[in-house]
């Protein structure tokens, strides 16, 4: 009678599935933007090429003048672009000089200046796209609620603009761009105005309300540490036309304290990005 060696080996077990990829929420193709004016022409954006998967973070920076905000607007349906296709959702988002409205309506877009109502207290400033989509006053209610405690403001629903901070002023924009349950949140240096400490704990709080909305969030800054900070990419654009000079990866994991801006990985990302930019200097010289 032969009996099996307990000794043989065990079966390995089988590796973890890798986790799915998320489907890609925007896709822009040779996306071209030129200006003209009875003076020039100017010639904005130049190819760009950009795929932004489903609740990603996406960072763009560069110097003055090289179309992030250009970029920014064509995306969001205020600028048309002169060539090239942007598809959001699976949708075209421009067709000639004309928006699709079914995509607009998944967008939400910040500004630096919060652009609030000074004759609207909080509240009706933040149900405002809700009033104007025919919500009704118990279901906007309801809402305006859910989001002030998001974003921090419950205690100041009744009062006006003018009596909040600028912090708070563009807590009140971020709550009325996610009234709609937006899936793509864009961002133009939405805390450039504010001072530095300021600026810091609103990076932190844009990091948590993105996870909790699980929206994807594209959002133009002139500062790279903050780029960094709040990106899983940050992409470089070059000065005039735009194109993309490079995109870099950031693998921290969220939500990224203030401190994570002392560790050796972050470093390297910034220093890789400041030598991209400086490198447009020795280009220009």
């Amino acid at each position: 009678m032969t009996m099996q060696s307990e000794l043989a080996p065990a079966t390995a077990p089988a590796p973890a599935p890798a986790a799915p990829e998320r489907p890609v929420e925007i896709r822009i193709r040779g996306l071209e933007k030129t200006y003209t004016t009875e003076r020039n022409t100017v010639h904005a954006l130049s190819d760009i090429n950009l795929e932004i998967r489903r609740e990603e973070f996406v960072s763009l920076i560069g110097r003055s003048g090289c179309g992030k905000t250009t970029l920014l607007r064509i995306m969001a349906g205020l600028v048309p672009p002169s060539g090239g296709e942007v598809e959001i959702g699976g949708r075209q988002l421009w067709q000639q000089q004309k928006v699709d409205a079914t995509v607009i309506k998944r967008l939400g877009v910040v500004f630096q200046d919060s652009n609030l109502f000074p004759w609207f207290n909080i509240e009706d400033n933040i149900a405002l796209p809700l009033k104007l989509r025919g919500v009704r006053k118990a279901a906007r209610r309801e809402r305006v609620r859910e989001l002030a405690e998001l974003v921090g403001l419950r205690n100041f629903l009744s009062n006006y603009p003018r009596e909040l901070s600028g912090g708070m002023r563009q807590r009140a924009a971020i709550a009325r761009a996610l009234s709609d349950n937006p899936e793509l949140l864009l961002m133009d240096e939405p805390f450039g105005a504010l001072d530095a400490l300021t600026r810091e704990k609103m990076n932190v709080e844009l990091q948590r309300i993105a996870l909790a909305t699980k929206a994807t969030v594209v959002f133009v800054t002139h500062d790279i540490e903050e780029a960094v900070s709040l990106g899983d990419r940050v992409v470089h654009l070059t000065p005039r036309p735009g194109r993309i000079k490079d995109i870099a990866d950031v693998d921290l994991a969220r939500p990224r304290a203030l401190e994570v801006q002392t560790s050796r990985e972050f470093n390297e990302v910034v220093a890789g990005l400041r030598a991209s930019l400086s490198q447009e200097d020795d280009d220009e010289s």
